[in-house]
């Protein structure tokens, strides 16, 4: 469980990386693409984490999935009421299928303006700059949301060996 909240800490860094950084001096929708793997791959380690932490609590009464998509939907299971859980998993789905798009338009390349458009069960959506922004900040509230579910405290994400001069 620490394992997977410590994975999805290094993996927002990353992504706060990359929007501040890559995105605001290249613009480029790969940069865009990027930023979402990674909100994947950090979303992920978080449904890892409160799935393993109902596992060792004996509140999941199903074994763990395998696939994200069925761990997505028992995490949303076990926190219906919880609407910070619920919106976080709905975008995590979203990101995972704007990934998987095939039809991505790039607009503006290299302007302020950089977007990605593609289509998705018959909506089109857009990610900018402000858009991902959003999400990203969406996401790094749904951390501290799950850091405080599981109980554990920001103190106790630090390893030593996360810092070489130790």
């Amino acid at each position: 469980m620490m394992q997977s909240l410590h994975d999805a800490v290094e993996e927002l860094k990353r992504v706060d990386h990359l929007i501040y950084v890559s995105l605001k001096y290249t613009r480029t929708v790969d940069v865009i693409l990027n930023i979402l793997n990674r909100m994947v791959d950090g979303y992920s380690f978080l449904v890892d984490a409160l799935l393993q932490h109902a596992e060792q609590e004996k509140k999941l009464a199903v074994p763990i999935p395998g696939s994200a998509i069925e761990k997505a939907d028992v995490v949303k299971d076990m926190h219906k009421e919880d609407v910070t859980v619920v919106d976080n998993m709905e975008l995590y789905l979203l990101l995972r299928k704007l990934l998987r798009a095939k039809n991505i338009e790039r607009e503006q390349e290299y302007r302020r303006h950089v977007t990605m458009k593609t289509i998705i069960e018959g909506r089109e959506e857009i990610v900018n700059i402000d858009i991902i922004t959003n999400y990203y900040l969406f996401q790094r509230d749904f951390l501290a949301h799950v850091q405080k579910l599981l109980g554990v405290k920001n103190e106790d994400m630090h390893r030593e060996d996360d810092n070489p001069y130790f």
